[in-house]
């Protein structure tokens, strides 16, 4: 069985015992080495090359960022950090997915999925997420997607769908019917989502393309809605 091999790149005993926990506890992971800072970890990766990186980002010596952009083949990097602000530069580094301190197994599992999805040639392992994994590779063929909520899988139409709210460690789900409330963060249902339909205007919220009445540099407006957009973001709607 081929494993996917991973590293942990992490100052905080605490932060890297968790991940080696949850590594442990998933089936088609395999911990090569943990490194309590990133020159440890260059030194290691002259002579080996593992499939994923947990990288933190407030490392002594080398800062994680700083050490990202020194990889000229960078394997899948899984970013874990109690800061926010620094996801848009991550994701801008082609990073798999950004987990905020502190994380459950259940998010942690989403974000290893994203990694195994990409490498088809792992073998199929049957894990918490699958329900979610399965409605991100369908995205494009199917027009709804189910999600956690009011205690239950809630079918949503793309159709349906106005815009979507980041509020902390949950997401408000705006439809022409009703609002829905789901503990995912912004980054975990723009995944799921076909990306011709729908667009991230703002770190806080993606809209429905098709549901936009009208635009300015600033903002949109959506059902009579107005959406600020993020200073990184606005070329995407001159690019429609």
């Amino acid at each position: 069985m081929s494993k996917i091999k991973c590293i942990i790149v992490e100052d905080e005993p605490l932060a890297a015992k968790v991940l080696v926990d949850y590594i442990s506890q998933t089936p088609f992971l395999e911990l090569q080495e943990t490194f309590k800072d990133a020159i440890l970890a260059t030194d290691w990766l002259r002579d080996n090359t593992p499939d994923l990186i947990f990288l933190d980002i407030h490392l002594p010596k080398l800062k994680g960022m700083a050490f990202l952009k020194t990889l000229i083949n960078p394997p899948a990097v899984i970013i874990t950090t109690a800061y926010h602000q620094y996801a848009v530069e991550g994701f801008n580094l082609n990073v798999t997915d950004y987990l905020l301190k502190p994380f459950d197994f259940e998010r942690f599992l989403v974000a290893v999925n994203k990694v195994k999805t990409a490498r088809p040639a792992f073998t199929e392992t049957s894990v918490a997420t699958s329900e979610m994994q399965s409605s991100r590779e369908t995205a494009d063929i199917k027009d709804f997607i189910f999600l956690n909520a009011e205690r239950k899988r809630v079918k949503i139409l793309f159709s349906e769908i106005l815009f979507i709210e980041s509020q902390r460690e949950y997401i408000k789900i705006v439809t022409t019917k009703k609002e829905y409330i789901s503990k995912m963060s912004t980054h975990e249902i723009e995944s799921l989502l076909p990306d011709n339909l729908f667009k991230r205007i703002h770190r806080s919220f993606i809209v429905s393309v098709s549901k936009i009445e009208s635009y300015s540099a600033e903002m949109v407006e959506v059902s009579g809605v107005s959406i600020p957009i993020g200073r990184g973001y606005r070329d995407i709607l001159e690019n429609l």
